[in-house]
């Protein structure tokens, strides 16, 4: 995969915390700064379905009224399994 350059500006105790964490975990300072950017991201994104889910479940009686949905059933499910079919 290509890399792309960044470049940051961070005070010198900030610079220092991170080449000690990357040393502690024997890893370039490039790859501790990706890794910290990939699991930030994970968990924004965790953070997000998570939240997305506990909206559907508190609503579903509301989109159930609304679109006709038994609740339990998604609108793209159909009693006979088949897709497209009443």
């Amino acid at each position: 995969m290509a890399k792309t350059q960044l470049n940051v500006r961070v005070d010198e105790a900030t610079a220092e915390a991170a080449r000690e964490r990357a040393l502690q975990r024997g890893v370039s300072m490039n790859r501790y700064i990706e890794e910290l950017v990939l699991k930030d991201a994970g968990e924004v994104g965790q953070t997000f379905v998570e939240a997305a889910s506990d909206f559907m479940k508190q609503y579903e009686r509301v989109f159930a009224e609304e679109f006709g949905l038994e609740q339990g059933r998604t609108p793209l499910s159909h009693p006979e399994g088949q897709p497209g079919t009443t």
